[in-house]
């Protein structure tokens, strides 16, 4: 299994690599988490164009965290 793709550090490249996450929607992310840090998965469902069913699909394949660690 991939590691977990990081909502607060990935690249665009790494969230397009998301199922159902293409270019829009990857700016819509990094632009949601420059104003307001992921503190768990489910806030992704508050970012434009990302609703219970995208999320219900990546839910397994995201984490948050603030350090570049992992």
């Amino acid at each position: 299994m991939l590691a977990a793709v990081n909502l607060n550090t990935a690249t665009k490249e790494e969230l397009m690599s998301l199922k159902g996450i293409g270019n829009s929607k990857a700016e819509a992310i990094i632009e949601y988490r420059k104003a307001n840090k992921f503190k768990s998965t489910e806030e992704l469902k508050n970012v434009k164009g990302i609703g219970d069913s995208i999320y219900k699909k990546l839910e397994k394949e995201l984490t948050v965290s603030n350090t570049k660690n992992k």
